[in-house]
């Protein structure tokens, strides 16, 4: 039988059963330390982060600063800040990693699979022609072919510089 070691996934095994009270996108970006927190994009009212527990290479949520559960909570100015840097970061993924397609949308309550359901957040999730395999289906495991900090090194090379000028690296 071939072996498939992803230990890096046992962090997000393990906190799915912790009582974690602290939300990390209200931590992250109040942390300033953007490179480390894999914030790849800073707004008035929201910012982009690379997904620590990806479904494919690229996979970027955008997110408002304030603490809101729903799409209902979020007000004007953040939602045309969310739809704003949901476009830079297709632009940005296509001219970095080059998907074909791409899937966004949000998971709004845990029953609808929110991983981190008090904070609304936007999924986007870059897609190539063959990138799912057997690996989901039969062991509810995901391959993931570059590690996260390569990953945001390249969208940050291709970020615009004034874009680059709002993180805190």
């Amino acid at each position: 039988m071939e072996r498939l070691w992803a230990p890096w996934r046992i962090e997000y095994i393990e906190k799915q059963g912790s009582n974690e009270q602290e939300c990390i996108f209200c931590r992250k970006p109040n942390e300033r330390n953007d490179r480390k927190n894999l914030i790849i994009m800073r707004g008035k009212h929201v910012f982009v982060i690379l997904n620590a527990y990806p479904y494919t290479n690229g996979h970027l949520m955008v997110t408002p600063y304030r603490h809101v559960a729903t799409v209902l909570d979020i007000n004007e100015e953040e939602g045309m800040d969310m739809l704003k840097y949901l476009k830079i970061s297709i632009a940005l993924l296509k001219d970095t990693l080059k998907p074909e397609g791409f899937n966004i949308g949000a998971n709004i309550g845990k029953v609808a699979g929110a991983g981190i359901a008090d904070h609304f957040h936007l999924h986007i999730v870059p897609r190539w022609s063959g990138d799912t395999n057997f690996m989901p289906v039969l062991v509810d495991t995901r391959i993931i072919p570059e590690y996260l900090e390569h990953t945001y090194e390249k969208l940050l090379a291709k970020l615009p510089e004034d874009e680059k000028s709002r993180l805190l690296l």
